[in-house]
This record gives structure tokens, sequence and C-alpha cells, in this order.
């Protein structure tokens, strides 16, 4: 497996996904994941972090202190010890700029902030927009989460700013090439919110089987582009990740 580092000092390390493959064991699949990658080149790793329970399984997440879905390329933030990994789950946890806190206003240097790209179905119509809606389960498929009408559950807080690119079209199927700042770190938040808006990520087989999607992309149509957080010194950090060549060939 060849994972390409973005950014490495001696508390982070930031590599750089590819689609397709898992952050960690979901305690069925025997593919390789992230995961194994690390044990295998960052073994002092183990044991920092928190594990996670799959399946009644628990799993070992080695410097993992988020993740990105399965077919969801881009910037993936790990650990080197047990401070780095609390002073970064404060920070992903904490409330995102511009949202009401019981204080006022969240400050923009208290949360992590990250920025996607999205190729999705249609013309979206409005150039800017904040999508407030709370997350809930799908009442048929538990592998799927639902904003608004039917969805079951707790319903978490969900908010999702998003700008235009470019409108395109491609066989005469038409496609909007976004950028997407998840102000909250819900699962599927980005996918579940613009299926909410009735305009999918393109090759998403959970949320848009069936639908067109631009020649020559035969990947979900989400890349983690960017991630800004701060470091044990409190300086702002910034790592960035290269648009992958088939997001390349279809937008630009």
């Amino acid at each position: 497996m060849k994972i390409k580092i973005l950014y490495e000092d001696k508390d982070i390390l930031a590599i750089d996904k590819p689609s397709g493959i898992s952050v960690h064991p979901d305690g069925r699949s025997k593919e390789k994941t992230i995961t194994d990658w690390v044990l295998k080149n960052y073994p002092k790793l183990k044991g920092i972090g928190e594990p996670v329970t799959f399946n009644n399984q628990e799993i070992d997440r080695p410097g993992i202190v988020h993740r990105l879905d399965k077919e969801t390329s881009g910037v993936l933030l790990l650990v080197k010890n047990q401070k780095t990994y609390e002073f970064l789950k404060e920070q992903f946890s904490a409330p995102a700029f511009g949202l009401k806190t019981k204080s006022g206003l969240a400050d923009k240097k208290n949360r992590i902030n990250k920025t996607y790209v999205a190729i999705v179905n249609g013309w979206v119509k409005d150039d800017h927009r904040i999508i407030n809606k709370p997350i809930g389960r799908s009442p048929s498929d538990f592998r799927r989460r639902l904003a608004g009408r039917g969805a079951r559950g707790e319903l978490r807080e969900a908010v999702t700013e998003y700008k235009v690119l470019r409108r395109f079209k491609d066989k005469n199927n038409k496609f909007t090439y976004l950028e997407i700042r998840p102000k909250t770190g819900r699962t599927h938040q980005i996918r579940v919110h613009m299926k909410f808006i009735n305009h999918p990520v393109v090759c998403d087989s959970l949320y848009n089987p069936n639908k067109p999607f631009p020649e020559g992309l035969k990947r979900l149509g989400l890349h983690a582009k960017s991630i800004e957080f701060k470091n044990l010194k409190g300086k702002i950090m910034k790592v960035e990740s290269p648009l992958p060549k088939e997001f390349e060939k279809v937008v630009e």
C-alpha cells in the first residue's frame, strides 16, 4: 500500500488517503486499511488514541484522531503521542466558527476547519448556502443517515456550508463542482446534506445509486482538500491534498 505523506513533525502525521481504502477495520472485511499501514510503518503508534467497537470487536486505531469514509480521498490527520491526541480531539469536538454557543459565537481558532470539494448531480441553484439540518438514522437501512422527514433516533445538529465553483454538462447531464466546509462532524454529513437538497454526490452507491456521473469518474465525487488546526505550540497549521487526477480531468 503506497501512502503519500503530506506533513510530518514529532507530534503529527498528515497523509493523503486514497479513495477505496477504509481508515480502520470494521470487524468483517479482511481488506487492508490505513490502520494496517500505520502499524507497519509507525509501530510505535500502537495504543495511542482510543479503540472503537465494531461487530462486538474492539479495534485499535493507532494515532487516528478522525476518519474519512472509505470512498473519500484526501487529508487524514494522525498523532504520534497521547498528549497530541487529546489536544486535537478537543479541537475536533469544539463548536465550529460562527455557530452559536452558550457563550456566544464560536471562535475560528478553537476548532478544526476542513474544506472538501465535491461533484454533485444537477446544477445547484444557490451560489452559496448554509444547510442547517439535524441528522438522524434512516428507518430503512442501518448503514445510512438521514436529514429531514423520517429521520429516526437521536437527531444531532449538523451544519454544512458550500459555494459553487463551477456548473457544467457532460453528455447532456448537469453537474456542479462545489467547495464544502462542514461546521460539524456527523457521519456521512456532506453526503446526507447534499442528498437532502436533491443534489447528491456522484458515484455514491449508498445515497445516489444508478444516477449519471461524469465520464472518467468511477469513484465517489468527494475529496478532503485541506485541514486547518492548531498545533501544541499554538500555531495555526494548514495541510492540503492535491486534487486527484480523476477530478482534474472532469472539472479543469
